[in-house]
């Protein structure tokens, strides 16, 4: 848990895959972990269906009546009711002047998130900066068309996603500037697996929040 500012952008890591991310606007992605006092969302972006990730309970609290929640199709019938906003992996969409794309999220060799579910990771663009949250996935052919990604928000706990040295592997190909390991300390993985990203990533800078 802990902050990180970039070009006048807050990210904030609430722990496991859940992030605040602050400037005109608040969005949060996958906000199963919230704090106890929270500001309420412009945008939530949801990457898949899995209770850590389309948060219902959490998502109803941060969510006033104009906040777009952006989802997978199978979390539609779970946030009936709300402003919900539909896509699919390997588009480009705009909400409320955010400009976002889909990227794939699936497992290469295990089978908890399958190609076939349609789940995704975002890449958000916001003022210019490109923010990368790789959802639930592996090191997937799809990472290393990424271009231009700012900051990548990468899962390192291993068992329903990629470890530490997967995700080293797929950062050290697309290149960000600045890294941050997530998906650890909660449900699976812990700060070691963190420590091991960072030691392992070339290039880009590591910021373990």
């Amino acid at each position: 848990m802990g902050i990180f500012e970039y070009k006048g952008i807050k990210i904030e890591w609430l722990g496991h895959a859940s992030f605040k991310i602050s400037n005109k606007l608040k969005i949060y992605i996958d906000p199963y972990i919230l704090p106890s006092k929270t500001e309420k969302a412009d945008l939530i972006f949801v990457t898949h269906e899995h209770y850590d990730h389309c948060a219902v309970e959490n998502i109803k609290k941060i969510a006033k009546e104009d906040t777009e929640i952006i989802i997978t199709e199978d979390c539609i019938a779970k946030l009936k009711g709300l402003k919900t906003f539909p896509v699919v992996p390997g588009r480009s969409y705009e909400v409320k002047g955010i400009k976002f794309e889909t990227i794939p999220a699936y497992n290469l060799n295990k089978t908890f998130h399958t190609k076939a579910s349609n789940w995704v990771g975002y890449v958000i663009e916001i003022e210019g900066v490109r923010i990368y949250h790789a959802g639930d996935t592996d090191f997937i052919p799809e990472m290393k068309n990424l271009k231009n990604i700012d900051i990548a928000l990468m899962p390192v706990g291993g068992t329903y996603t990629m470890n530490a040295e997967e995700a080293a592997n797929a950062v050290n190909s697309f290149k960000p500037k600045i890294a941050i390991p997530m998906h650890y300390g909660e449900i699976v993985g812990s700060k070691k697996d963190a420590e091991k990203f960072k030691e392992l990533v070339k290039e880009a800078k590591v910021a373990i929040l």
